[in-house]
């Protein structure tokens, strides 16, 4: 490596320091508070079953998952795992949606499925895309369980449903992979996912 010579305003720029890299000597990168820093996107070319995040950094406070997906079928919902398990008793929730017309509550203190699910996000027949938004919070703290929240929907020309839900996964190991899949058939093709890490 070709050395690198830095000048120092001490005495007036008289004094000069040898580097082997260009960016030796800078201060350290910062990042910003609230920002949010793109970490991966999966499109999908077809249908699949499951999507998954891994080697997640271990360097943000809170995750994000953006998507826009459907199912195979048209209808069910979204599963979240975390970290591969499938046991349904580190899985609780809570749930609230409405179609403008009918609410609906749905609640797990037991765990009814292998992950936190992410209600009504999609319906309408299979033409539908839905969209989701799935906060992960304090993500690699060791002395917590993880939780979640989303907001998911879709609009069916003037009809459609909108989701609120809440989770807890309940084990304090830092979260290191995210897996995604339908309770029922498949990702359709161009379902879309983007992960995010958020600095707080």
């Amino acid at each position: 490596v070709s050395p690198v010579y830095k000048f120092s305003n001490v005495g007036g720029f008289l004094t000069k320091n040898l580097y082997t890299s260009a960016l030796a000597g800078n201060p350290a990168v910062v990042l910003d508070q609230g920002s949010m820093y793109p970490l991966g996107v999966l499109t999908l070319a077809s249908a699949q079953a499951t999507i998954e995040f891994t080697n997640i950094p271990q360097t943000y406070t809170h995750l994000e998952i953006r998507g826009l997906s459907k199912n195979t079928a048209g209808s069910g919902y979204i599963i979240v795992e975390y970290n591969g398990d499938t046991s349904t008793s580190k899985y609780t929730w809570h749930s609230l949606s409405g179609d403008g017309a009918s609410p609906g509550t749905g609640a797990s203190a037991t765990g009814t499925f292998s992950g936190n699910p992410i209600t009504q996000t999609q319906g309408g027949g299979t033409s539908i895309f839905s969209s989701v938004i799935i906060s992960i919070l304090d993500y690699r703290i060791t002395n917590k369980n993880t939780t979640m929240r989303a907001i998911s929907g879709f609009d069916n020309n003037g009809s459609g449903t909108v989701g609120l839900t809440s989770g807890l996964f309940v084990d304090t190991n830092a979260i290191t992979s995210i897996r995604l899949k339908w309770s029922g058939n498949n990702f359709a093709a161009n379902s879309s996912f983007a992960l995010y890490g958020i600095q707080a």
